[in-house]
């Protein structure tokens, strides 16, 4: 199998990760998504990932706590994530760097977009935390931010969902599935597919972004062959 994307961004979230427990770290679900990584590799992909870190804190959880301050601990909570996918896909056999938008230099590199670069062409995994390092801003940005700036092809944002809908298949039946879509047609319909900012970047930057369901991690291969799981969205 060949890939059809050469430079991958993938997004992991943070619930994903905690499987049916909801928190914390689930190795049972971990471990099949780092093989199915591995194997990508194995194709010839270059992989670089973005964790959110839902499943150790959202927001602001205790409910008056101050943003900034409840974004940076957001924020470490990726970090922890970092750290365990990058175990979990060492023991896959990958080689796997850790890059932190906040300086952690004891446990892993400051974020340098051209040494990340150059370990992707290594055919090392790439494993970005902390978000963009600054408060007020998603994930999902980050994951387009990093992915404008290693030169991604496109970003796979893996969910817990098959694909874009027009509005929640989990409470409405009848909910429509969309096969491909716009940028636009995401801002212009306020659609679930990543918040505003993330979406503008990808749209301005020219990145497709797949939306697909992470429930069989397969399909993270898949996505990188090219065949059709999910949703596209297309820049314009």
């Amino acid at each position: 199998m060949e890939p059809k994307y050469k430079r991958v961004l993938l997004k992991l979230s943070g619930e994903a990760l905690a499987g049916e427990k909801k928190f914390g770290l689930d190795y049972s679900v971990i471990i099949p998504i780092c093989k199915a990584i591995k194997e990508c590799v194995d194709m010839g992909a270059q992989i670089a990932v973005v964790v959110g870190g839902g499943n150790f804190w959202r927001g602001r959880s205790s409910g008056a706590m101050d943003r900034t301050r409840a974004d940076h601990i957001g924020m470490l909570g990726t970090t922890m994530n970092a750290l365990a996918v990058a175990d979990a896909l060492e023991e896959t056999g990958a080689v796997v760097r850790v890059q932190t938008a906040i300086a952690m230099q004891e446990v892993a590199e400051p974020y340098i977009r051209n040494r990340a670069v150059r370990h992707l062409e290594k055919g090392r995994v790439v494993i970005f935390g902390c978000g963009t390092g600054n408060p007020f801003f998603s994930t999902d940005t980050a994951a387009s931010l990093r992915a404008a700036e290693i030169g991604a092809d496109v970003v796979l944002k893996a969910t817990m969902v098959d694909g874009v809908y027009d509005r929640d298949p989990h409470k409405y039946p009848d909910a429509v599935k969309f096969d491909t879509l716009t940028f636009q047609d995401v801002l212009a319909k306020n659609l679930a597919v990543m918040d505003a900012t993330a979406a503008s970047m990808c749209k301005d930057n020219g990145l497709p972004l797949l939306v697909f369901n992470l429930a069989d991690p397969q399909n993270i291969v898949r996505a990188v062959a090219g065949e059709n799981v999910g949703t596209l969205v297309l820049p314009q």
